[in-house]
């Protein structure tokens, strides 16, 4: 028994990156990721939060296409929330 494959299109070629509107699309409304930040860079996301004092790591939850949704003090808590929500929570790299 043989099997065969036809490949079509370019074999090896990357494929075309998305464009940001592509990317903030992607999953729905219903993909999150979970990202460390140091206490000192909460302020730049979260300019509503009041003053949290420097060196601490905290926990941010994401939507797909960046937009931070909470913070909090451990990667638990913000994948709680992510499940809570109903967002299905993705490693990063």
């Amino acid at each position: 028994m043989t099997n065969e494959f036809e490949l079509t299109g370019d074999v090896g070629t990357a494929p075309a990156p998305l464009s940001p509107e592509a990317f903030a699309s992607l999953g729905g409304g219903k993909i999150a990721y979970v990202r460390s930040i140091r206490s000192e860079d909460v302020a730049e996301m979260f300019p509503q939060a009041p003053h949290i004092a420097p060196g601490l790591e905290l926990f941010t939850l994401h939507a797909a296409d960046g937009t931070p949704i909470m913070l909090t003090d451990s990667r638990e808590a913000a994948v709680a929330s992510a499940m809570q929500n109903e967002l299905e929570t993705v490693s990063v790299h």
